[in-house]
């Protein structure tokens, strides 16, 4: 491990070890930020997984109604019947706070106000009914699936990000002013040891001049 271009002074070293503290103490917060959101992201997959399989579901119940629909009556009459929406959605967008995140928040609001089935009965079949019936229940679900799923992925990219912090902590920087520590006090442990051995010798020099006199 390289250590950095610093000067090797017991003043340096005390901002390294005061820096060394700082960044053990972000790498676990890091750490620990990084585990919580994990677990948060397995929930929200989890959740995202039965919202889907819902949907998929329901989407294939009303798909397979519309197209039987279409066999006993005539295309065109059966887009002509859905081709004007008889109800209103309202969608409110905002964000929510998840881990420091600002994920979305989507508010549906349904009109029940307008008529289900904006056609005339004795043109369509039931089918339809039925495929319009679950298209309309389904509406709320498909909201919850894109807003869950865009949660997903946002916390995925944080994430991410949060483990590439915690590598360059926990492999370059926190070993790095480790290795530029134990530098410092070897060079400080030497001038020290070479100090002696001066003042030892000077020591010596003036013991022998005070003997000659």
């Amino acid at each position: 491990m390289a250590i950095q271009n610093v000067n090797p002074t017991r003043m340096e070293m005390k901002r390294l070890k005061e820096r060394l503290k700082t960044a053990t103490r972000g790498h676990k917060l890091l750490k620990d930020k990084t585990d919580e959101m994990v677990r948060q992201f397995i929930l929200l997959a989890r959740e995202n997984k039965r919202l889907r399989s819902e949907v998929e579901s329901q989407l294939s119940d009303a798909l397979k109604n519309f197209m039987l629909a279409k066999t006993v009556a005539d295309t065109r009459v059966v887009e002509e019947a859905v081709m004007m929406p008889s109800r209103r959605v309202e969608l409110q967008c905002t964000k929510r706070n998840l881990m420091n995140i600002g994920v979305p928040h989507i508010e549906v609001k349904q009109d029940t106000a307008g008529e289900l089935y904006p056609y005339s009965f004795l043109s369509v079949t039931s089918r339809l009914d039925d495929s319009v019936a679950t298209l309309d229940k389904l509406i709320v679900s498909l909201i919850q699936l894109a807003e869950v799923e865009k949660t997903c992925n946002m916390l995925a990219e944080e994430i991410e990000k949060n483990k590439r912090r915690v590598n360059a902590l926990e492999n370059i920087m926190i070993p790095q002013m480790e290795e530029t520590i134990k530098y410092i006090e070897m060079k400080l442990d030497e001038n020290e040891r070479a100090s002696t051995v001066r003042l030892m010798k000077v020591k010596d020099i003036i013991a022998k001049q005070q003997q000659s006199y």
